[in-house]
């Protein structure tokens, strides 16, 4: 539960004037505090709008890659700016604490939270989570109000200005942000140095009621120094639970696995191969819950309307996470049988000339694209490309091998995906190949596409890499490629 700090006339710096920075600032105004927002990058290079933040009061510092923090109660950081930066090490050799808007969220919200990270699946997850407990709202008819954002859709803290808080929160909550809740994340002097003002902002360690870890696999090694570090960061989110809590954890993931002795919480436990002691599994075409001393069909796998295994994964966490809120199976069973899945994740944009064009920009690691290549039995034209994040692609160009008719690699990883698909071809003495052809950009490589399509085929953007070498993130990737798939002339 959160408290409410009393933060009128705290001196704050928000670093980074992305969507999560710009809320937090608008929020901190209207509460009385001095702010000053700072980002990197010029004004006419930012995607959020400034202009309201200037009438009132926020101080902007643009363009400027170090601020000064002198005089600052409280440094609040934005998930891109990484612990190693000038302004997160000056902020720590001046004993300033150190917070962020999700935590702070989570501080003043006073309802109980349900966290969801993972390396992926966590944002449908937490979309499932949110429409199993809406329903359960409209099947209980009792009124709960239920907000779900973090790492997905608008920062929270927004809304805590027009609405009263809620009666349950469901929250992404990536690796980047969960660091924050860590008290290590702190200058070793912190404590002993912080302004009496400063106290208001909690810097103990924090974890959710519901905590749900989907899987943990190499991902963001770009970021993190290495695969011990990444986990450790997500390990967050069961970190600082106590006997009263819930952890739901992958049974079939190394890593999470791990965690059941690393959490004083009730565990609940998620799998695909087979029953487990307390929480949901698949048996045969059955997904089953196991809560509370009873055993129950959930669904079965012809009630999804959602595609690929890994899906049914998603569905069977987000069930454990709603049961340990409160939801009643028959709020669980509709959510799976209706939800149709979240934007640029498998989405079916369009079926031309008898293809069928499918958008998974979101897959942003080769595991993802991996994933998604399996949802298919359809031969598949494979767009794959953008920034590399520095993770194994050995498995992806064997199973592209054995899924994919044609391949069309573009943008900066293109030159790797070549070298990775000709190591595999290599490995299996050349009795295997795919037919690839490389563009520069999207566009390109979705016209490219086009022609490669056969009637029966689906052309599938599942890119593998991060979308930073040409938009600013996956959705916009995602996006784009829509509207260039919408500009096919009709009838042709």
């Amino acid at each position: 539960m959160g408290t409410s700090p009393v933060l009128h006339g705290l001196r704050a710096t928000i670093v980074g004037a992305a969507r999560e920075g710009t809320a937090l600032a608008r929020f901190l105004a209207h509460r009385g505090v001095a702010v000053t927002l700072s980002d990197a990058k010029p004004r006419e290079a930012l995607r959020e709008p400034l202009d309201d933040l200037d009438g009132q009061g926020v101080r902007l510092v643009l363009g400027v890659a170090q601020p000064d923090l002198e005089g600052a109660d409280v440094v609040f950081i934005s998930p891109g700016v990484p612990p190693a930066a000038p302004v997160v090490q000056d902020a720590r050799r001046r004993g300033i604490p150190i917070s962020s808007e999700p935590r702070l969220f989570t501080q003043i919200v006073g309802a109980p939270v349900v966290g969801i990270t993972g390396s992926s699946g966590k944002t449908t997850t937490t979309a499932l989570v949110g429409e199993m407990l809406r329903n359960e709202v409209h099947f209980a008819g009792d009124g709960r109000t239920v907000w779900v954002g973090g790492n997905i859709g608008s920062p929270l803290i927004g809304r805590l200005l027009d609405e009263a808080s809620p009666d349950i929160v469901v929250m992404e909550l990536s690796s980047f942000q969960l660091e924050l809740f860590r008290p290590e994340y702190q200058g070793p002097s912190v404590e002993r140095e912080r302004s009496a003002a400063s106290r208001a902002i909690s810097t103990d360690g924090w974890s959710p009621h519901v905590a749900a870890v989907t899987n943990i696999t190499p991902n963001h090694l770009d970021r993190h120094a290495s695969m011990a570090e990444y986990a450790e960061a997500k390990a967050a989110i069961v970190a600082f639970q106590g006997p009263g809590d819930w952890a739901v954890l992958n049974a079939e993931d190394a890593y999470t696995g791990m965690l059941v002795t690393r959490t004083p919480a009730e565990v609940l436990q998620f799998s695909l191969s087979g029953a487990v002691a307390q929480g949901a599994y698949l048996g045969g075409e059955r997904l089953v819950l196991r809560y509370e001393g009873r055993e129950r069909t959930l669904c079965r796998t012809d009630d999804i309307r959602l595609r690929g295994r890994h899906n049914v994964a998603n569905i069977l966490a987000a069930a454990c996470c709603a049961a340990a809120a409160g939801a009643d199976i028959e709020a669980m069973r509709n959510a799976a049988a209706t939800f149709p899945g979240v934007p640029h994740r498998l989405e079916v944009v369009r079926v031309w000339r008898g293809a069928t064009y499918v958008n998974d920009s979101i897959a942003t690691s080769p595991e993802r694209a991996v994933a998604a290549l399996r949802s298919f039995e359809q031969p598949v034209v494979l767009l794959a490309g953008g920034r590399d994040k520095h993770l194994p692609w050995e498995e992806w160009a064997e199973v592209t091998l054995d899924r994919a008719r044609a391949v069309v690699g573009f943008g900066e990883a293109a030159p790797l995906i070549e070298r990775v698909l000709r190591e595999a071809v290599a490995r299996r003495g050349g009795l295997t190949e795919v037919p690839l052809h490389t563009e520069e950009s999207l566009e390109c490589a979705v016209e490219r596409a086009a022609a490669l399509a056969r009637p029966g085929d689906v052309v599938l953007l599942s890119p593998g890499g991060t979308s930073f070498d040409a938009f600013a993130d996956f959705e916009a990737r995602g996006a784009r490629f829509r509207e260039l798939v919408a500009s096919f002339p009709e009838g042709a």
